[in-house]
């Protein structure tokens, strides 16, 4: 009986927000995702390489209550009641948060990426205002989620995410507390069960990870983080699938992980991504190594260029010699047969855009809006992930080993663009149709980041590596057909995209997952 009301719940709900979803909105490309049972619990995963974590063991966890003591059994009874009935609003929160913790945290991510992802206009003064991070929700709000931003915030958010999970793994199979469920046949559950120890809450794990994170990253949006940290804890007692003690540890040992997480952020070298006075030198040392025309901001007025030193930031899967190694040779002389080769594939592209050419480029120019190309390849990375059935902590290592290649994509291209400070092709009469961003030409970030997300998921969807790889060469070619980049830079981009994400890959060849 408990089985069939659990079935006709879930089955019921997915109906009715189906069904309300196709009545508010006919754009809907995607399957509704729901909650599944993963084709593997990872039983070993407390044994996984991690981060920033020496050890799983690097965080603390006291000892649960046994499962006949007084005080467990005060939580089942408890658990009954608020699993018993629900409202239509708790039965909703129940389906949503069952598709999975990391799936729905770094959709969250994604969203403030995208909401955030507004450049700063010009005042009476003619000048940009830079956002603050102590006054986040004053204009311009703090943060700006360009794409380095939001890909050192994915970055930051996977691998707390799995740094916990993997921590937590270790606690469940140490304690091995069995699910509320399995202790008490009774109890109503709303989500599949499985053999999974319940101490600590997963969910809670990945709630606090992440709830960490990001309200670091985005300081101003504390109270719908609140929000949503609620709710993502509620909605495991009203689907009895955690007793309160679970999601308290699950908490702190999230958070702790946090903690160690977001240490190494502030030491990473970010607070000095945008420093200005560099900007002179690397003029310079540009025109020392030949350049005769340098980058300039297009717009008026004038805009300081983003991020400048952000190719000074700490990667991840590699050190900074490596950094210099794998910065591409230098793009083509002013002038020469393969810049005007270059220059005048543009303006051919100007004058007789293909309706097919502008489809590309609209779809991949992740602009102002949007959640960037980063953000484009982790919804990748999740909606795969989650077609695979896979358990939370192979899903976390999947978008970490992703996050920490798209940032050091963006590390890697950043230094590439303000080491040669080449020139865009708008400074030559070129105009784009996707926007213009305001940093040198060389190379192209969009070509960066595809290629090492392609060859990273390609890694570990081997059946799919095709087909995202495809996707990356589409979108580097959009920004030719956007004509926002020469050809050379997105094949130089493409090249040096796909050895940052090999370096990720051997990682993840080395992380004991099996995989």
């Amino acid at each position: 009986m408990k089985m069939y009301n659990r079935i006709l719940l879930i089955g019921s709900l997915i109906a009715g927000l189906s069904m309300a979803l196709a009545s508010c909105d006919k754009t809907i490309t995607e399957p509704l995702r729901v909650a599944y049972t993963p084709v593997s619990v990872d039983e070993k995963a407390g044994t996984w390489k991690t981060y920033v974590l020496t050890s799983p063991a690097d965080v603390t966890l006291t000892a649960p209550s046994a499962t006949s003591s007084a005080a467990y059994q005060a939580e089942l009874a408890d658990l009954k009641t608020k699993s018993a009935t629900l409202s239509q609003e708790q039965q909703e929160a129940v389906v949503y948060w069952g598709t999975g913790a990391v799936y729905r945290w770094n959709e969250i991510a994604r969203e403030l990426a995208a909401r955030y992802n507004v450049p700063p206009a010009a005042n009476a003064d003619g000048r940009y205002p830079i956002p603050d991070a102590a006054n986040p929700l004053a204009d311009p709000k703090f943060p700006f989620a360009n794409p380095p931003y939001t890909a050192r915030a994915l970055a930051y958010l996977t691998v707390a995410q799995y740094d916990a999970l993997v921590s937590a793994w270790n606690y469940k199979y140490q304690y091995k507390r069995a699910a509320p469920s399995k202790v008490d046949a009774s109890i109503r559950v709303a989500l599949p069960a499985s053999a999974l120890p319940a101490y600590p809450s997963e969910d809670a794990v990945v709630a606090a990870a992440s709830y960490t994170v990001l309200k670091a990253m985005f300081p101003g949006e504390v109270p719908f983080l609140d929000a949503k940290l609620a709710e993502h804890q509620n909605s495991r007692l009203w689907a009895g699938m955690n007793v309160a003690s679970d999601l308290a540890a699950g908490m702190d040992l999230g958070s702790q992980v946090a903690a160690k997480v977001m240490a190494r952020a502030k030491t990473d070298g970010m607070s000095a991504a945008n420093n200005q006075t560099l900007t002179a030198g690397m003029i310079d040392a540009a025109k020392s190594r030949g350049l005769t025309e340098i980058w300039a901001s297009q717009e008026t007025p004038v805009r300081a260029p983003m991020l400048p030193n952000y190719g000074a930031v700490l990667n991840w899967n590699f050190d900074a010699a490596t950094k210099v190694k794998l910065r591409p040779v230098a793009p083509p002389a002013i002038g020469s047969a393969e810049f005007t080769t270059a220059l005048d594939e543009l303006k051919a592209i100007s004058k007789n855009q293909t309706r097919e050419q502008a489809r590309i480029a609209n779809y991949w120019s992740d602009g102002a809006g949007s959640y960037t190309p980063p953000g484009h390849w982790m919804r990748k990375a999740a909606n795969a992930a989650n077609e695979a059935r896979y358990s939370e902590v192979r899903m976390a290592r999947t978008l970490a080993l992703l996050g920490t290649a798209l940032m050091d994509a963006g590390i890697c291209c950043w230094d590439t663009k303000f080491f040669y400070y080449y020139p865009r092709p708008q400074q030559y009469g070129v105009k784009t149709t996707v926007g213009l961003p305001n940093f040198p030409s060389y190379t192209s970030g969009h070509s960066t980041f595809s290629a090492a997300a392609a060859v990273v998921l390609g890694s570990i969807f081997p059946d799919r590596a095709d087909e995202f790889w495809q996707q990356a060469q589409e979108a580097s070619d959009s920004r030719v057909y956007g004509m926002i980049h020469y050809r050379f830079d997105c094949t130089a981009g493409l090249t040096c995209g796909k050895n940052i994400g090999s370096y990720a890959i051997e990682r993840g060849k080395a992380d004991r997952s099996g995989l």
